[in-house]
């Protein structure tokens, strides 16, 4: 289905946003792209190598490191940031191209980014 006939509104916007971002990058073994995914309660970070389609390291608020972890979202998305970055570091994964996902880069998804950066990843 082309993005173009499904009208307007916020997902429709998402979704062009996100098939525009997607046609310009894409994660390579030396480079892989770490991929954003905000939903209204929770946050998820992969590091994906499209090579060879797999998923390298992932973290997200879903996991037991989170169970008792209490402030703000965009503070429990700055620790997946900071998470990922620590389990890619691990994997000898130091550099990554940033996949937003079509969300806007501002917020929780800036968080993520900003964690990740503290964390030794280079965006």
């Amino acid at each position: 289905m082309s993005v173009a006939i499904l009208g307007k509104g916020k997902k429709v916007a998402l979704k062009r946003r996100h098939a525009r971002i997607r046609k310009r990058i894409s994660g390579t073994p030396e480079r892989p792209r770490l991929v954003v995914t905000r939903s209204n309660r929770h946050m998820v970070a992969q590091v994906v190598d499209d090579t060879k389609g797999i998923t390298l390291v992932s973290a997200s608020t879903l996991q037991a490191d989170f169970a008792g972890f209490e402030g703000t979202k965009t503070e429990a998305a700055k620790k997946v940031g900071e998470l990922i970055a620590e389990k890619a570091k691990a994997a000898g994964i130091t550099a990554v191209v940033f996949d937003r996902g079509g969300n806007k880069y501002t917020g929780r998804v800036a968080a993520v980014a900003d964690g990740a950066r503290e964390g030794g990843l280079a965006l």
